[in-house]
């Protein structure tokens, strides 16, 4: 089967595969019960709908759709909702979980708390966006913009082996990662460089497992063979690139943004690395970028059982310099 190139494609192969139990927090939000409706009708998704079930029915009324009340579950509060959505994946009531009206550090304190959340041994959380462009001929991945600040090498390998599986698990085999920075030399003055060109070695020597590695990539170089080619660059991933690894959250999350708003985009995104998939969804995001990142989820979900052992094994994920999560940025409080 051919590799998916769109975001649809990406939507049609979750249907073939069935629903998952979404629970989604804080769902009392008109786009929110919209977008759960339509993932019903499409057959993406059993809901569990977590919060104040009269506020939340009074909206599925408003909408137009008949939420059952066994769909809902009632929490007191933004925390509750994420502690008992948690709850639901650990006692295998849900499959996955997507952030309703929420801010983002309330879910992920609660889901990476190591008694009560979701957090898997030996582990790094990240999150991957998926984006399809007009001027690009397949989708793409962006890696990390929305967790990991600001990434050392080793958790740069992690960040990259969690996107790696990802894109495994919706079918794209030995995906292309390019390792971006400023410029496509290696630059002692420039540390991404550095990182770029360590992990581009470490994928050669096995370190790094199921891709295609190659960096420092300047972006021009990693999406463009022209730009490759008048640059004198040789490479498997230039020009052809199916992952790019950000040095750091910023530079990420502004890649990720301008892709959606000046080059045309929607993008999927989800979080890897904890024991259930992590829908987090921005209050700017259509209908079709919520629908696609659903379906991402359950991709994720449905497909990890047959992930190969290689990928999923502590021993997959490579240990050179060591630094914690919260070296790499603040974890929410």
């Amino acid at each position: 089967m051919s590799p998916p190139r769109s975001l649809q494609q990406l939507i049609e192969k979750a249907k073939a595969s069935g629903a998952m139990r979404i629970a989604v927090v804080d769902a009392e939000q008109e786009v929110v019960i919209e977008t759960l409706r339509e993932a019903h009708e499409l057959g993406l998704s059993e809901p569990r709908l977590i919060g104040a079930p009269e506020a939340i029915q009074r909206i599925a009324v408003q909408v137009g759709w008949p939420v059952k009340d066994d769909w809902i579950v009632a929490a007191a509060g933004d925390a509750e909702a994420a502690m008992v959505a948690a709850e639901l994946v650990r006692e295998d009531k849900a499959d996955a979980i997507m952030k309703g009206r929420l801010h983002t550090d309330t879910l992920m304190h609660v889901l990476l708390d190591k008694e009560h959340g979701l957090r898997v041994p030996g582990r790094r959380v990240s999150h991957v966006f998926v984006v399809e462009t007009p001027s690009y001929p397949k989708l793409l991945g962006v890696t990390d913009a929305a967790i990991n600040i600001t990434p050392d090498l080793n958790a740069k390998a992690e960040i990259l082996q969690n996107a790696v599986e990802l894109f495994t698990l919706i079918g794209i085999d030995r995906p292309k990662v390019a390792v971006l920075s400023a410029v496509e030399t290696v630059n002692p003055a420039i540390v991404s460089t550095m990182d770029a060109a360590c992990l581009t070695l470490m994928a050669r020597r096995g370190q790094l497992q199921g891709s295609i590695v190659d960096g420092p990539l300047a972006f021009d170089n990693a999406i463009s063979a022209v730009a490759a080619k008048e640059k004198g660059i040789v490479s498997e991933v230039a020009g052809d690139a199916d992952i790019l690894l950000v040095p750091d959250l910023v530079s990420g999350n502004i890649l990720a943004k301008n892709l959606g708003y000046l080059a045309g985009g929607v993008s999927a995104g989800v979080v890897v690395g904890l024991s259930a998939p992590v829908v987090l969804t921005s209050r700017a995001d259509t209908l079709a970028a919520r629908l696609s990142s659903l379906a991402l989820a359950s991709l994720m979900f449905h497909g990890r059982p047959k992930l190969s052992k290689r990928l999923l094994s502590p021993e997959a994920h490579p240990c050179c310099a060591p630094q914690s999560e919260a070296a790499c940025g603040p974890l929410p409080k």
